[in-house]
């Protein structure tokens, strides 16, 4: 786009304070088009003429500042009048708060050193055929805006009770970026359901605290009748401690905090710059005291990308659905543009492991391919000229080195991405950033065709970590060589759907299997154990998923696995012959285990497997989200093994589909669904009179193996029965 308009900022430093932008112009003639272009360092919220434009909320949304910046296009023809004011605030958000709030980030600070620049360009057509641009100039003004203060970790204080509108200022042009520029390539952020309260209560301490029942990632909505000064004041937990009172340490240094200063009579506000991880709010004020506070007064507004939900999960066990819609909270919760970790403490970040391990089921729950397009393009635009890939993305810790496992999302997210739409595309738009990710290890290692003497994450938060630690016992250097194989091969296969001449990475590759095999001929843990297997890199696959199976029922059929192992164990496990001893993990309701948060009241999923042990304490205080979804990547499994459905790598997009399920009789039925490109995929089972029966609905071609017994079929609805 070229624009006729020029950034613009407040002539004096606001601080704290967010400020808005007006500009009022007249119409003559009759408008036939209107169309608003429009961006901000920081987060904005426009409206003309006292109307919101558009629902993105915290646009312009979040991105690798320094090389993408989207700006947005909206179509306002029908709500221009013969006067017309526009109005835009301008937050701090990602580009301009404090992040991370645990180390200081160079990356950061050269973001946060702008000012609340704004960039803005309406284009009028009108009926006669002329045209009018009305852009930001110093024909603007500005003023301070009743929100006092807005980040992203310490959250909004707004002042109802004063007009700050009458003092404005002029605006100064502002050398702003302009090669950083691009259209809008995400989704937008929207605001989603709305929660009431289940209850209030007071805690052991006097506390008055407010239960939405839901752990979520959004902002509370405050509806009081107050007078003018009245405050009410709210702070944002995940749970309560042992003794029933509110916790929030967990949030280490981020204050979750909102403040609103209220004016006469009956009035409605939630925050517009920020959000918040959160099931629990303390009212630390209120009018007349936090006794007189009622449920009616607060509403919970979930707030997370805008992506279409295309699959589903259930079964006859009420632990297992809960499990189900926790991994989907999970991911509602942590997609606000970004694939973040968490979403409440100070950190909130696009952690690039997180992400490859939850990929699959990502795509699968949602039509996440736009969500991903973006950020891999933003992962692209931070990638370093020798290779290096971040352990965030955007890029905030600029670590010198790159992880295993953890930059292998270069790679491994584009495949998967490709496989579950089918579309090429995003294997030609990152294809030089997963080589340039291979070509890093190669450049780096300190053995040749293995990755060895880096620095990693591990096995990360493994259960069978040494005292202290926070990476479990299996080896770095085999993590890292085992990634290595990996990503090489997905690599090369990227290549031969492109067209590509992969003989040099083929060969890469072979050496790489010879390698590893030579270097790491025995396995010490689970992990090392899983890896071996599922990225074929044992000369014997079997052997190493039979000593798996045998590590775990000497474990008392417990799982040890870490961020590294724990995706691939159940596939593991039945993909060699142990489809029970997978479910009896999947089923284990003791810790460790995928059931044990949800016996403990888990609403998403945690970052630790006991986050709240046993005896009702929580793990650590410095490293405790009670919403990180990456656990949750064992629906992948559920969907792809228990109800048995897979695309075909030469068919990808579920454009050929292969049936498998896989029962277990503890379960009295299963049944899954996934919105593809072509259609509609059911798969399902239940007990019947001692039998299988299996409903299968496929809209393309398909294979389908039931008992061992396979045929090919056509489009359409089928029913089979199997011996149990």
């Amino acid at each position: 786009m070229n624009w006729n308009a020029v950034w613009i900022q407040p002539e004096y430093d606001m601080g704290d304070i967010v400020p808005v932008y007006t500009k009022q112009f007249s119409l003559s003639k009759i408008p036939v088009r209107a169309v608003l272009h429009i961006t901000a360092l920081g987060v904005y919220e426009a409206h003309l003429n006292g109307k919101r434009i558009g629902n993105f909320v915290l646009a312009p949304g979040w991105t690798s500042y320094y090389s993408r910046l989207q700006y947005q296009s909206y179509d306002i023809t029908a709500d221009l009048a013969e006067q017309n004011t526009i109005t835009v605030a301008v937050g701090k958000g990602w580009y301009r708060s404090p992040m991370p709030g645990w180390c200081d980030s160079s990356y950061q600070d050269g973001l946060r050193s702008w000012p609340a620049g704004l960039l803005a360009e309406l284009e009028i057509t009108y009926e006669d055929g002329t045209s009018e641009t009305i852009g930001t100039d110093t024909s603007w003004s500005v003023a301070e805006s009743a929100t006092r203060f807005s980040e992203i970790y310490d959250g909004e204080q707004y002042d109802a009770s004063k007009d700050f509108s009458a003092a404005r200022y002029r605006v100064h042009v502002l050398k702003g970026p302009w090669d950083s520029l691009i259209p809008q390539e995400g989704v937008e952020i929207h605001e989603q359901e709305r929660i009431s309260p289940s209850g209030i209560f007071t805690t052991p301490a006097g506390e008055t605290v407010v239960d939405f029942g839901q752990e979520l990632t959004g902002y509370v909505e405050l509806s009081v009748d107050a007078k003018c000064g009245d405050v009410i004041a709210l702070s944002h937990a995940e749970v309560m401690d042992r003794d029933g009172n509110f916790y929030t340490e967990n949030y280490r240094a981020a204050k979750a905090k909102l403040h609103y200063t209220c004016c006469d009579g009956r009035q409605t506000w939630h925050p517009h710059f920020t959000f918040f991880g959160f099931r629990y709010i303390r009212i630390d004020a209120f009018p007349g005291g936090a006794a007189l506070a009622k449920p009616e007064n607060f509403t919970a507004i979930v707030v997370h990308s805008e992506m279409k939900r295309t699959g589903h999960l259930s079964c006859s066990d009420p632990l297992l659905n809960r499990l189900f819609s926790n991994i989907i909270w999970g991911q509602k919760g942590n997609f606000v543009d970004v694939p973040t970790d968490c979403p409440q403490r100070d950190e909130r970040l696009g952690w690039t492991g997180d992400a490859q391990v939850f990929v699959r089921t990502a795509c699968m729950n949602y039509d996440a391919e736009q969500f991903f397009t973006k950020w891999l393009a933003d992962m692209a635009a931070d990638q370093r000229d020798d290779g290096y890939v971040g352990h965030v993305i955007p890029d905030l810790l600029q670590a010198p080195y790159g992880s295993a496992a953890w930059g292998d999302a270069a790679v491994i997210c584009p495949w998967e991405v490709y496989l579950a739409y089918g579309n090429p595309q995003i294997l030609k738009n990152q294809f030089d950033c997963m080589k340039g990710w291979i070509n890093y290890i190669t450049g780096s290692t300190k053995t040749p065709y293995l990755w060895t003497g880096g620095t990693h994450y591990g096995d990360w938060l493994g259960l069978d970590a040494p005292s202290g630690s926070y990476k479990g016992s299996t080896r770095e250097d085999f993590i890292a060589s085992a990634f290595y194989a990996h990503s090489t091969e997905l690599l090369i296969k990227a290549g031969h759907v492109l067209g590509k001449d992969m003989a040099d990475y083929e060969a890469l590759y072979e050496k790489i299997i010879a390698a590893f095999r030579a270097a790491f001929p025995t396995y010490g843990t689970q992990s090392e154990c899983v890896l071996a297997a599922h990225f074929h890199l044992a000369e014997h696959p079997q052997s190493a998923a039979d000593q798996l199976a045998k590590m775990v029922k000497k474990a008392g059929n417990q799982l040890q696995t870490g961020f590294v192992g724990t995706p691939y164990l159940l596939h593991v496990l039945s993909d060699y012959g142990y489809a029970e001893l997978a479910y009896t993990l999947l089923l284990r309701k003791e810790y460790p285990s995928w059931l044990y948060p949800v016996t403990k009241g888990a609403t998403t999923i945690w970052e630790h497997w006991d986050g709240i042990m046993e005896n009702g304490g929580f793990w650590s205080a410095d490293m405790n989200s009670f919403n990180h979804y990456a656990y949750g990547s064992v629906a992948d499994w559920v969907y792809q093994k228990a109800a048995g459905i897979h695309t075909a790598e030469d068919a990808p997009g579920y454009a050929f589909i292969r049936f498998a399920p896989v029962p277990d009789a503890r379960l009295s039925w299963l049944t899954a669904s996934l919105q593809t490109r072509h259609g509609l995929v059911e798969s399902g089972w239940r007990q019947e009179d001692g039998k299988w029966r299996y409903e299968i609905t496929t809209p393309v071609d398909a294979e389908i193996c039931i008992d061992k017994n396979t045929q090919k079929v056509a489009a359409g609805h089928y029913i089979f029965y199997s011996q149990m």
